[in-house]
């Protein structure tokens, strides 16, 4: 797959909106007592909602990444909280932290810099008037630790 930096403006589009995609099947999944896997979201979501064809790959390669590792992830995130707990943040704000800690380390063609980015567009248009700035602040410091750890 091509490397993030290297897409095309549409691909790039195609992609962001992934994401937002990713943030609302989260969030669904959830609000409804997190039963089942994401990737059942995602099924229960296209039943009622149309996504673009185009998007669901990067749609599902997230899900599917999420489902396998999110005890992993949100050890790293709880690792890089200060004075937080992961599951007193709102449900945004953990759905973009995991969104982007996913895409920060384990999609390797997605530069650290765009996933954190990223992320951070996803807590502008979402969540709350401080989210960007924490998201920022968490992701930034969980990529810092993990370059620095051997």
């Amino acid at each position: 797959m091509m490397e993030e930096g290297r897409l095309k403006p549409g691909e790039r589009i195609d992609r962001s909106r992934a994401r937002a995609w990713v943030l609302q099947i989260h969030y669904r999944w959830e609000s409804g007592g997190g039963e089942g896997t994401l990737c059942d979201a995602l099924v229960e979501t296209t039943a009622t909602r149309t996504i673009s064809p185009r998007r669901l790959p990067y749609i599902r390669e997230l899900l599917g990444l999420l489902d396998e590792h999110l005890p992993e992830v949100d050890d790293l995130l709880q690792g890089a909280l200060d004075n937080w707990r992961l599951d007193r943040l709102s449900t945004i704000d953990r759905a973009v932290l995991r969104i982007g800690t996913i895409e920060l380390l384990w999609v390797e063609e997605v530069p650290p810099k765009v996933a954190i980015q990223e992320a951070i567009r996803l807590a502008e248009a979402y969540g709350g008037d401080e989210s960007p700035r924490f998201v920022n602040g968490v992701l930034d410091g969980l990529y810092k630790g993990r370059a620095t750890t051997p």
